[in-house]
């Protein structure tokens, strides 16, 4: 990367082919050493090497786990929004692969996908792996295999590759030492010698906080002093020389914001190893890759070095706007506490291994901070794209409800073709999701995770069953309970000892009634109006309990259905009992009545 003035003296040469990014501020700058008016060129290495085009040895897409194919949202089309690529607009998502991907990251996400989608934009996706210490491949992994999950799909990043690869920092570092020369050369960095004792030791001389800060120390060292601290061993830290003056910028949330000058000390953005830290490499990639609007959470706004970096008063993305930015309120949890990664409420794996569907995620997300029309909560991704616009965005902190978002999944969930809800449930039902706890040991309850896969019987079943509980669950989790009867053996069926208890001292009396008539159908009288019939008419008529006298159909069928399903909770009775067929039906209304004597 080089480093020239518009109109001014060269820093650097501008070298050919070079992504230029101007620098401009919104006001006239009276900080001689600012970069207003810069133009910032960068070139990044496209030698692509025996690994192609991408930098990866193979395609990432394609290492993602199988299972996740069945619940991929396509795209969303929408038919009033422009074509991608068709404006200027440049966002992107660029997560740490630290821990597990969680909810926040995901509403950040969405919302650069949303208004990527809706200008007719570009979406790009890299990562922000500078901090070897806690970035892992397991992480990294886990946030592509969220998002392909979800369908937040991207238009350049990484693996798919773009102009402006790589797109993982770690492979970058070339171009950021280079930036950090050249702005050190041109006096917008400085070399820092103070170690963190002597900052406070200063501060406590000058009777003031130990805690301040960073206290401009260094600034103006002379090169014979710098020459000493080398002589002691010291290596030198890299800081941004902040202005001299107060910082102002437009924030498309909540308008103009100043922070006073003084306010926030000379951050470090090269370690003393020569390691450049985040708050240099984020603005040189936003610059470099022509990032036109920065969305992402309200933290951001709480340091104003952050702002410094992010809106572009040390970098300015080229065309017709400058690097604007788009601040949504943060979640919070339980006790209106902000929303923690570690919060089990956040931990994006639980919220899949629960079996909430992207769909509905993705549609609840959305309305923490934006909404469609007042009076509608429930809406496609179509209809979000289409209907999305950043200035829309609530300022205010919103919380995140378990409740509402399970309410607006189970809408979603209803909202499914019958087919799709059905293959969706077959990778819950074979437990295809670990636990991200470790609490709960993977049982599966079928032979295969996709539908295809399935023996011709479990697919039989399915088809049958899966159109009784669509109405009837919230988490495609719940499955395994509604329908887990339909896949074990007599023998394995395990009844729920609390739902026993719960029954009547009449159950007794049922069992046999019910025994008694079902054993009077025939094999092709098996069907659900049949099996109706004949029990309403020995149970809920009386004709076939001891003293003649019916029950109400409310309570008649309890003792059946706990027999049948092991639960009192269940679907249908008479279509369950009819999808797992006579012979199982009474061997499991006689092994009920053999234990309650």
């Amino acid at each position: 990367m080089n480093l020239q003035r518009v109109g001014g003296e060269s820093v650097g040469p501008v070298e050919s082919g070079a992504v230029v990014v101007t620098c401009a501020e919104s006001q006239p700058s009276r900080w001689d050493n600012g970069l207003t008016g810069m133009t910032v060129t960068a070139t990044t290495s496209h030698s692509h090497g025996e690994n192609g085009p991408s930098g990866y040895a193979v395609p990432i897409m394609a290492e993602l786990s199988d299972h996740s194919s069945p619940l991929r949202s396509a795209p969303a089309a929408a038919a009033d929004v422009p074509a991608q690529g068709t404006s200027s607009v440049r966002v992107r998502f660029c997560p740490s692969p630290t821990g597990t991907p969680h909810v926040g990251m995901v509403r950040t996400c969405l919302f650069n996908w949303a208004y990527a989608r809706h200008t007719g934009g570009t979406f790009v996706f890299r990562i922000e792996d500078t901090d070897a210490a806690r970035d892992s491949e397991e992480s990294f992994d886990a946030i592509l295999d969220s998002l392909t999950w979800l369908g937040l799909d991207w238009d350049e990043g990484v693996g798919k590759g773009g102009p402006h690869e790589p797109y993982r920092q770690s492979q970058r570092m070339d171009l950021y030492k280079q930036v950090a020369v050249e702005l050190l050369e041109a006096g917008y960095l400085y070399e820092s010698f103070s170690t963190p004792e002597e900052i406070e030791a200063r501060h406590r001389e000058r009777g003031e906080d130990p805690k301040l800060g960073y206290d401009g120390f260094d600034r103006d060292l002379t090169q014979e002093q710098k020459d000493a601290f080398r002589a002691e061993g010291r290596l030198p830290v890299l800081r941004m020389r902040m202005p001299d003056e107060d910082i102002t910028f437009t924030d498309l949330v909540r308008g103009p914001i100043t922070f006073k000058a003084g306010s926030v000390p000379d951050y470090v953005v090269v370690r003393a190893a020569g390691d450049p830290l985040y708050t240099l490499v984020n603005p040189v990639d936003d610059a470099a890759m022509g990032i036109t609007h920065v969305l992402r959470g309200e933290d951001l706004l709480s340091s104003p070095r952050g702002r410094w970096r992010s809106t572009g008063h040390s970098w300015r993305s080229a065309g017709p706007g400058h690097a604007r930015v788009r601040s949504p309120a943060p979640c919070h949890g339980e006790g209106n506490r902000k929303l923690s990664k570690r919060d089990p409420q956040s931990n994006l794996l639980i919220h899949r291994y629960r079996g909430m569907i992207p769909e509905g995620l993705l549609n609840y997300l959305a309305l923490l901070g934006w909404s469609l029309s007042a009076d509608r909560d429930v809406f496609s991704a179509a209809e979000m794209i289409e209907a999305f616009d950043i200035h829309d965005v609530n300022p205010n902190p919103a919380r995140f409800d378990p409740k509402k978002c399970e309410a607006i999944n189970a809408e979603q969930v209803r909202a499914l073709g019958e087919e799709d809800f059905r293959d969706r449930l077959v990778p819950y039902l074979a437990d295809a999701y670990p636990d991200p706890t470790g609490e709960a040991l993977q049982a599966p309850l079928v032979s295969a995770e996709s539908f295809d896969e399935l023996s011709a019987r479990e697919q039989e079943i399915l088809n049958a069953a899966a159109p009784l509980i669509q109405t009837r669950i919230q988490m495609l989790r719940e499955c395994r309970d509604m329908l887990g009867f339909l896949f074990v053996s007599d023998a394995e069926l395990t009844i729920d000892d609390k739902a026993v208890a719960k029954l009547k001292a009449s159950a007794g009396d049922v069992l046999d009634a019910g025994i008694h008539a079902l054993e009077g159908l025939g094999t092709e009288q098996w069907g659900r109006g049949q099996l109706e019939e004949a029990l309403s008419a020995a149970i809920v008529e009386g004709q076939g309990m001891p003293n003649g006298e019916g029950i109400k159909p409310r309570l008649a069928y309890g003792p059946l259905r706990v027999a049948v399903t092991g639960r009192q909770v269940s679907p249908p009775l008479f279509e369950s009992m009819e999808i797992l067929g006579a012979g199982s039906t009474l061997a499991r209304l006689k092994a009920l009545r053999a234990r309650l004597g």
